[in-house]
């Protein structure tokens, strides 16, 4: 695999310079400085390729070119940003960059309740808990029509959860879900969260399905000629949130994306943290059954407490069973004689990190650890095939 590392920007916390001191070559990043819906010009990406490339570093992924919520909606000036984004395709392409990660969730990315829970061995790490959530959802946003997408279990639940927070970790809760896009400092206030969210009234999962089919009729047809990827990623988690539709949760949504548009530049990132986060799903599975769409690689597993309730675990631990899902990412890139970029996906918090800035998730201990056993496990695996061990 080609093992690359996520960075936000000039203005992340982690510097490129310790990133290649983690011994990756390869660059995971985007231009979050640009609009969403913006043209990415030529000049921008060679800016940022150039501070890349000082350091003998490659920008490997693009992660991520985002799509307007007018896209999403098919309503606005949906048609206006569906050009801009294939003329950002054009000038990717001219600059020699070749995979583009991108998600369909719609107002919010990924969302947990806790992003500084305390493992035993004293790390901390990001957590989903229903309970939590719908105590957020119809106490704290207070979201219109919320009550009639939860049964009466559930709301007793989340009113017991909620008598046993003290104002000061309810204001902690409601920041937490609302942290926004990663790789953007703005936090969502109460007041935007739901003017977003009544934007998409009328919007289910069928209608948001279609929606995306079309942009990907739109934009998967030049990125194919133009010699581009594009990875859609998983939902997470992979189920609805504050009533959105979500359409990236299962082998079957992931089928029926692929066949919509079946040309190879419509591709999957295959997370193992989004995927996993979902019971119903085989992981093996799906990357053996999708392996050819595969275009880039997440590689983190996430511990399933009981219904409703996640973590993220160690790399090597947790649900997934990392060890298969790395054998058979290598035999897939024997077949298709190429090495996939993998990055490490998220990380716990380690002590030596806390109070400095980072992105949720996004410490450089913990997925120095993460990158550490990924590479050590392909390493022994790729000598046990070619030893017959």
């Amino acid at each position: 695999m080609q093992q690359t590392m996520r960075w936000y920007g000039p203005h992340d916390g982690v510097s490129l310079e310790e990133i290649k001191q983690a011994g990756v070559s390869g660059i995971v990043t985007a231009l979050h400085e640009i609009p969403v819906g913006d043209v990415w010009t030529v000049a921008a990406i060679k800016e940022r390729q150039t501070v890349i490339h000082r350091l003998g570093l490659e920008w490997t992924v693009i992660e991520s070119l985002p799509v307007h919520e007018d896209i999403k909606r098919k309503n606005g000036n949906y048609e206006v940003y569906i050009e801009n984004y294939k003329k950002s395709l054009e000038n990717i392409a001219a600059c020699g960059l070749k995979v583009i990660t991108y998600n369909f969730m719609p107002v919010l990315d990924w969302v947990r309740t806790n992003t500084l829970f305390v493992n035993p061995d004293g790390t901390k790490t990001l957590r989903f808990e229903k309970d939590a959530f719908v105590y957020f959802d119809l106490f704290l946003l207070e979201r219109p029509g919320a009550e009639n997408d939860y049964s009466a279990e559930e709301k007793e639940k989340a009113k017991a959860y909620g008598r046993q927070l003290s104002e000061e970790e309810k204001q902690a809760l409601f920041r937490t879900v609302l942290l926004g896009l990663p790789g953007s400092k703005e936090n969502f206030t109460t007041q935007k969260v739901l003017d977003l969210l009544k934007q998409y009234e009328g919007i289910d999962d069928t209608k948001l399905r279609e929606n995306l089919y079309y942009f990907l009729n739109e934009v998967a047809p030049v990125a194919e000629e133009l010699g581009l990827k594009l990875a859609i990623h998983p939902d997470d988690p992979p189920f609805s949130v504050l009533g959105l539709p979500r359409i990236v949760c299962s082998e079957e949504d992931i089928s029926a994306i692929l066949k919509a548009v079946p040309v190879n530049a419509n591709g999957l990132c295959y997370c193992t943290g989004s995927l996993g986060a979902n019971p119903d799903n085989d992981l093996v599975n799906i990357l053996e059954k999708h392996g050819d769409r595969v275009h880039f690689l997440h590689l983190r597993s996430v511990a399933k407490e009981r219904k409703g309730v996640f973590k993220e675990a160690e790399h090597l631990g947790g649900d997934a069973p990392m060890e298969t899902i790395v054998f058979r990412i290598l035999q897939l890139m024997n077949k298709r004689n190429t090495a996939l970029p993998m990055r490490p996906d998220h990380g716990a918090l380690f002590t030596l990190e806390e109070g400095r800035e980072h992105y949720s998730g996004y410490s450089l201990i913990g997925r120095l650890k993460g990158l550490a056993e990924i590479r050590g496990l392909e390493q022994g695996l790729v000598y046990a095939m070619n030893n017959e061990v």
